[in-house]
Formats: C-alpha cells, structure tokens, sequence
C-alpha cells in the first residue's frame, strides 16, 4: 500500500535512508518536508506485514515534478517496490499538470539507473561532483522524461 507519510513514519523512514545513503537526510530534513515544504510530496510503501519498505519524496514546482529523495529497504530491492513508487509519482505528476519529472542519481548506482532507464527518464548530462561526503565526491547524472 502507498500512502502519504506521517510524522511518526520518520524512524523508519529514517533506518532506510541510513542504510541506503552514505549522505542519508536527517530527522529535520524529513519534518520539513512532510510539515512545512509547499511543494513536496512525500509517499511510504508498505508491504504485507504493514511494514514501510520504501518512500519517496516528490517536488511540484508548477510544470516540472522532481524526485527529491527515493529509496527501497535493501532487502525488499528487487521485489518491484520501486516501480510501483515511480508510478505512483508520475501520476501525481500527470494529476499535477507537471510536464516533466527529473531527478539526480549517482553514476555508480547502476540498479537505480537502470530502474528509471526502465520507467523511460533519459541521461540529460553529468553534473560533476554533485554527490560529496567527507572529502570523496562523486559525479551525478540528471536524467529526465516527459509526461
């Protein structure tokens, strides 16, 4: 089940990002953008056992929809979680009017890559160095579709 997230959805939100991001986003980052960001959409997936295994934070911004932050539980990746958020998020787009959705990834993260080469975005460039944390930086690719 998709559902809009609540505040107190944060802990678990939060095991997620740790696990998933080295950069992962606080406690704060997660209320402002549920509570006081006008323009985010913030989404958790829930399996069988009512247990958050996934979310994702999109931002409208009049014709353009960005995907701010998405992640799966590590061992629920591969399960089809990720595909149902992404098609969760372009029909609040479509519903939204947006005429784009973009996001930014990292080049190493290859399964991310090829899920939304998968939902039909496009490698639009490279933005170098985008990614930095404790001095390593890596490079980003924003990539984009219509809708």
């Amino acid at each position: 089940m998709i559902r809009e997230m609540l505040e107190s959805d944060i802990d678990a939100v939060l095991e997620i990002e740790e696990d998933c991001f080295v950069d992962a986003w606080n406690y704060n980052h997660f209320v402002y953008e549920i509570m006081f960001n006008p323009y985010s959409s913030v989404w958790v997936l829930e399996n069988e056992e009512n247990e958050i295994v996934g979310y994702v934070d999109l931002w409208m911004m009049f014709e353009r929809a960005e995907i701010a932050n998405i992640a799966i539980r590590k061992d629920q990746q591969g399960k089809g979680f990720g595909l149902m958020l992404m098609q969760h998020i372009e029909q609040l787009a479509r519903e939204g009017m947006c005429e784009t959705i973009s996001l930014e990834v990292r080049v190493s993260n290859k399964n991310a890559i090829n899920l939304y080469k998968k939902c039909g975005f496009e490698i639009i460039n490279v933005k170098k160095g985008y990614y930095r944390w404790h001095g390593v930086s890596e490079d980003g690719y924003f990539m984009m579709k219509g809708i």
